[in-house]
């Protein structure tokens, strides 16, 4: 399926999903990150209020794109702002289906995938499922429905199959950082130890455990985030309060702390001596293709001294990493270290051979619970 069938909206905004990567590389040829036209959100809940903004604006429709674990983010805006009981604003919802029942998936998408259509059901958005096969007669029927509920202030979703849309030009995302993320991983778990480490969702999850695995190395020390974007800082913050005596280490990505940054305002303002975050920061959602993330625009560490980490540094080389490690690793106080990063990763990187269960029993064995 072309993406003709967006043409006649000109406001998109939203996270990216490698299911809508041919969605996201148009809407990079097509705008850039121009605000006015596309804007790439911190999370879906902040893509829906966006979108809201725009409507109040212009009386015109704007569009929403997301992976399908996004439809959590955008249930209280949808529900409490553009719903037709409230102020009745128009939406149209562009979802990626990971996880759809038949389909082999990653763990975290298997019950996601599950109530992705109920989802949309209890929060009265009419849907219309995009497959390889569905015809542009289809797709111009369903809009002709669409549109009329958007004139009654109501939303509805095109929720998108694996492969179903096509964009045929080609889209390169890189920055000018030198240090790759699997090496910078492979630094940490040198100066961890036997420290737990959580690291967030993504590749960097999958780096570090086949780094453990080519070190012949058990994954006890790691809970790994395959899932549950932007919260492994949290899942850390809830670790290190209840086991003071150990060194809590954080593997964190740009887009995961955009995603949830109030985290860090907590995790700062109590301030626990027991927590080194490192922020791998390639400002970009590589994992789901590349896009641009703002973290190549903003100071995360004066972001962190602000929310109230005592110790907040950036590192541009290895060899910076490593003495900011050795600190971190001696530092009886909060710390966070950028680390400014390449895009990029192996072609053959594979995927955790533990289920996310056993991965969590054996992180939790450390703990003798």
């Amino acid at each position: 399926m072309k993406l003709e069938f967006l043409k006649e909206f000109d406001f998109f905004t939203g996270v990216p999903d490698s299911q809508l990567r041919a969605l996201c590389d148009w809407l990079i040829d097509k705008y850039g990150t121009d605000p006015r036209h596309h804007i790439i959100a911190a999370n879906e809940g902040n893509a829906a209020a966006l979108a809201a903004g725009y409507h109040l604006a212009t009386g015109k429709v704007p569009v929403v794109y997301m992976q399908n674990s996004g439809e959590g983010n955008i249930i209280n805006p949808t529900a409490s702002l553009l719903n037709d009981k409230v102020y009745g604003i128009p939406c149209l919802f562009i979802v990626g289906w990971r996880g759809e029942y038949g389909v082999h998936d990653e763990p975290q998408h298997i019950y996601q995938g599950e109530v992705t259509l109920k989802l949309l059901e209890d929060m009265d958005i009419a849907h219309f499922v995009i497959s390889k096969d569905t015809t542009d007669g289809e797709v111009s029927d369903t809009m002709a429905l669409f549109r009329k509920l958007f004139e009654s202030g109501k939303q509805a979703a095109f929720v998108i199959r694996k492969g179903a849309l096509e964009f045929g030009g080609k889209v390169k995302y890189d920055n000018s950082n030198s240090m790759k993320r699997e090496d910078i991983i492979r630094h940490i778990v040198e100066f961890t130890g036997d420290d737990p480490i959580v690291s967030t969702t993504g590749k960097a999850s999958r780096e570090l455990f086949e780094i453990r695995e080519a070190h012949g190395g058990g994954h006890e020390h790691d809970f790994l985030t395959v899932g549950s974007m932007g919260h492994a800082s949290s899942i850390a913050f809830g670790i290190a309060v209840q086991r003071p005596d150990k060194k809590i280490w954080i593997i964190d990505g740009d887009g995961a702390v955009l995603m949830h940054m109030g985290a860090m305002a907590i995790i700062g303002a109590n301030a626990p001596k027991n927590i080194v975050h490192v922020v791998i920061n390639n400002g970009a959602h590589e994992t789901v293709g590349g896009m641009p993330t703002v973290a190549g625009k903003i100071d995360l560490v004066k972001i962190a001294q602000g929310c109230g980490y005592p110790s907040a540094v950036s590192a541009e080389s290895i060899e910076d990493l490593d003495a900011e490690l050795d600190s971190a690793r001696l530092r009886d106080e909060l710390s966070l270290i950028e680390v400014k990063c390449s895009i990029g990763a192996r072609a053959d990187l594979g995927r955790p051979t533990t289920t996310a269960r056993e991965n969590k029993e054996r992180f939790m064995g450390q703990f003798k619970i």
